[in-house]
């Protein structure tokens, strides 16, 4: 299953906050995007909450919501985030061990 790092977790419960999502329910959703010779992109969007056939996933007050299609890539990674300028980035990494951080 998806994980999340603390910095990721503090940073979905901010933009969650700060957006106007159903703060009781809402989440960041990921999802595939566009299709390229190098691949398929994920999107993250902010929603009010899953779809009914979306993976949900709850760290700390922090929900993520991913979409089935994209679950099965997903299970083993873990959602990490970079704060730039007061701006997210947010990026998808291995999980590295067992406490779930991505690898250095």
């Amino acid at each position: 299953m998806l994980s999340l790092t603390p910095t990721a977790t503090d940073a979905v419960r901010q933009l969650v906050a700060a957006a106007p999502v159903d703060d009781e329910d809402g989440g960041i959703r990921i999802a595939p995007g566009d299709t390229s010779e190098q691949g398929t992109t994920l999107t993250l969007a902010l929603v009010d909450g899953p779809e009914a056939s979306d993976a949900a996933v709850e760290e700390s007050g922090a929900r993520v919501f991913v979409e089935p299609t994209v679950a099965g890539f997903l299970d083993d990674k873990v959602l990490d985030v970079q704060v730039t300028e007061g701006q997210p980035s947010f990026a998808i990494r291995p999980q590295g061990g067992s406490d779930g951080q991505p690898q250095a």
